[in-house]
């Protein structure tokens, strides 16, 4: 009989996070959900997760966590924070909340995670990186930067554990149709602009689904924006003026 999967989910009070721990349930994976908001982590132990109320941006939460989640088979990192406005306005708060939760949390939590991967010579490591960490757009600089990091990271740890039997998978989506969104761009311009490319839930949480069982390098949400970001690495200026353009429009 086929061992039933371990899942830790970052993330999963809300937005993608929350979707894929009620999906993941509902098709028979044991999943361990983590995330601030008590009264989601309740209804979602009520559905038959394991749950683990923790604040990622501080370490002891992190400590806290690992004490409590055992030894996951896969890891889904989408915990993630934004807040869009130009560089000069962006707030120390802000630019602070991104980079720890964004970027330093998912380091320090795979961190602490990779000894037992390692030793058992197994484990998934899936994170949520951006579109945006691969062509930055303005109003993102901060967030743009955290997503970037990610990817770097992720580039560079796949080589790393690649001996171990451990996978690596980022998946890329653009815009997604959130509230994550809203509470990024209180001015509604970021979703007007991008309304006809906004990505639904459910294709996200179908790609990670997919890549669980069958894991990949990297997916791009939607393809059209993996061409986008290959050409940007040929023609940075065109894309540059094209996107400057088009998301600084009134």
């Amino acid at each position: 009989m086929k061992k039933r999967k371990s899942i830790l989910i970052t993330g999963a009070t809300s937005g993608v996070g929350y979707a894929l721990t009620k999906r993941l349930l509902k098709n028979g994976y044991e999943v361990w959900a983590t995330g601030r908001a008590s009264n989601v982590l309740q209804e979602l132990q009520n559905e038959g997760a394991h749950t683990v109320q923790a604040d990622l941006a501080e370490e002891e939460s992190i400590e806290f966590l690992m004490a409590h989640v055992g030894q996951p088979d896969v890891v889904i990192f989408s915990a993630g924070v934004g807040t869009f406005a130009f560089a000069h306005d962006a707030t120390d708060e802000a630019i602070r909340s991104m980079m720890d939760v964004n970027v330093i949390a998912p380091m320090q939590l795979t961190k602490r995670l990779l000894p037992n991967m390692m030793e058992r010579r197994s484990g998934h490591l899936i994170y949520l990186g951006s579109q945006a960490g691969k062509v930055a757009t303005p109003k993102a600089s901060i967030y743009a930067a955290s997503k970037h990091a990610i990817i770097g990271y992720t580039n560079a740890l796949r080589m790393e554990v690649a001996p171990f039997g451990i996978h690596v998978t980022t998946v890329n989506p653009g815009p997604i149709d959130t509230p994550f969104l809203d509470l990024a761009d209180e001015t509604g311009n970021y979703r007007t602009s991008l309304s006809k490319h906004l990505l639904t839930v459910d294709t996200v949480v179908d790609a990670i689904i997919q890549v669980i069982d069958k894991p990949v390098r990297d997916v791009n949400l939607p393809w059209y924006m993996g061409v986008t970001s290959k050409l940007h690495a040929v023609a940075p200026t065109l894309v540059e003026r094209l996107g400057r353009k088009f998301f600084l429009k009134k």
